[in-house]
């Protein structure tokens, strides 16, 4: 029988209703809210009080809590669980650089103008220590095989080396002219700093503390970021275009990479293997294959993309693009956008919530944190909504999905799109009865607005 017979909506509803009862053993998890296949969308937005202006994130995996250093003179310590705030720790003024250590489950802070770092205890979100540095700490990195911090200091030309378990100075190492970044390799158990002032790369042994070279590179290099397969260190010389490839064995420059305008941000896709370049200037993002060390693509993105970051759990690159206030999320293996998601104003740094599968992104221009959902390979559950603005009633009968009750104004307000078995729009949907007879039978989604609630249903002939 075809439905298009049945004239009027008090006929459609009746017929339906009949039709679902004969139909209902073909309904698969009709009660059953999921998530679409390989999504991602804006979850919730964490709003700050407006004078905290958050520029750096990081994650404590022991507690599932997200830290949030903002200019305001604290850090937010969010639940990764419900994205509730715990609490704001008050640390030293402008805290711009968060370090998290697994191995005694502390939060170091490192204060830009305060010349101090402070150290929070994970469990009690509480600062145990404070430990004070150079001029102008500008990075911080962990050396986890010697429990370590390392802590550059721009303006002191010196390199800061904490104790991680008892919190003290053990040692001062002399680097070169602004050291403005730091990066670990665990491979070789060697830290690598870059002096944005004297164009160089300087390289300390993990155990002893010793500088074992000095490596010239591009103009002004800044960035950082390891090719863990190839035992190579990336190096972004934002002054001249180009990337430094250093071998983390033997100490030494092996290549130069021309990456675009003022390259910035660096991160690293080890299941492709491949380099990821922010370039600000072209408003695009370079990628380089770790093997050869040769650009392979190079991908538009928002305006002035100044952070990127690599999600393992579905292989996707993130971009945050400060002047579009978006993010721009890149497949790691085709290396195609697929979806750029709007957030707050200035966004300038991640943390990835590897549980919840949740990517925090930093607002500094509108003192708030949005919260991006991840959904990887196969179908989430997720938990049911108990507003009833959010419920979602959907069926399928040979050609007609209907949204909530016919007669009723259930969901008129809501917004619904109908999704293939791969994630993909088919097409909007409208509270009450949608022909969708024009459609191959199989499984589908129905996902509803603003919750991101997602029912499967069967489309039949």
């Amino acid at each position: 029988m075809n439905i298009s017979r049945v004239t009027g909506p008090h006929n459609l509803a009746f017929t339906t209703h009949n039709r679902v009862m004969r139909l209902s053993a073909m309904l698969l998890a009709a009660s059953c809210l999921l998530s679409a296949v390989s999504a991602q969308w804006l979850e919730t937005t964490i709003a700050l009080p407006d004078s905290c202006q958050p520029g750096a994130l990081c994650y404590n995996a022991t507690n599932n809590k997200v830290y949030c250093a903002n200019y305001a003179s604290n850090v937010t310590v969010i639940d990764g669980a419900t994205n509730g705030v715990l609490s704001a720790v008050p640390v030293d003024s402008w805290p711009s650089i968060l370090c998290w250590n697994p191995t005694v489950n502390r939060v170091y802070v490192a204060s830009s103008s305060g010349d101090r770092v402070n150290v929070i205890d994970g469990v009690l979100d509480s600062v145990i220590a404070t430990v004070a540095v150079g001029a102008t700490p500008s990075a911080l990195c962990l050396n986890t095989l010697n429990n370590k911090v390392y802590c550059a200091d721009q303006y002191g030309r010196r390199v800061t080396v904490i104790d991680g378990a008892t919190n003290v100075i053990i040692d001062t190492i002399s680097v070169g002219d602004l050291p403005i970044a730091l990066y670990y390799n665990p491979q070789e158990n060697k830290i690598y700093c870059a002096n944005t002032g004297s164009n160089s790369v300087t390289v300390i042994h993990g155990a002893t503390d010793s500088v074992l070279a000095t490596i010239a590179v591009g103009d002004m290099p800044e960035p950082l970021c390891d090719n863990s397969l190839n035992n190579k260190i990336y190096c972004a010389n934002c002054g001249d275009s180009t990337l430094t490839v250093i071998d983390g064995a033997g100490n030494s420059a092996i290549a130069t990479v021309t990456a675009g305008t003022e390259p910035g941000a660096l991160c690293y896709n080890p299941t492709n293997n491949k380099v990821y370049c922010a370039i600000p200037g072209d408003s695009s993002v370079t990628v380089i294959d770790g093997a050869t060390d040769t650009v392979v693509t190079t991908v538009t993105v928002g305006v002035f993309p100044c952070v990127v970051s690599y999600n393992p759990t579905n292989n996707k690159v993130y971009v945050a693009n400060w002047w579009s206030n978006n993010v721009t999320v890149i497949d790691g293996a085709t290396d195609s956008v697929i979806r750029t998601i709007a957030v707050g104003g200035g966004p300038c740094a991640f943390a990835h919530n590897p549980v919840q599968n949740r990517v925090y992104v930093a607002n500094s221009e509108s003192s708030s944190i949005s919260v991006l959902r991840d959904t990887a390979g196969g179908i989430e559950e997720r938990p049911k909504p108990q507003a009833a603005s959010y419920k979602l009633a959907a069926t399928i009968v040979r050609g007609v999905l209907v949204l909530g009750a016919v007669d009723s104004r259930q969901n008129t307000a809501c917004r619904a799109e109908l999704l293939d078995i791969a994630g993909r729009k088919v097409r909007n949907l409208h509270p009450g009865a949608s022909d969708v007879r024009a459609l191959a039978p199989g499984v589908y989604f129905v996902r509803q607005a603003p919750a991101h609630v997602t029912n499967k249903v069967v489309i039949a002939r």
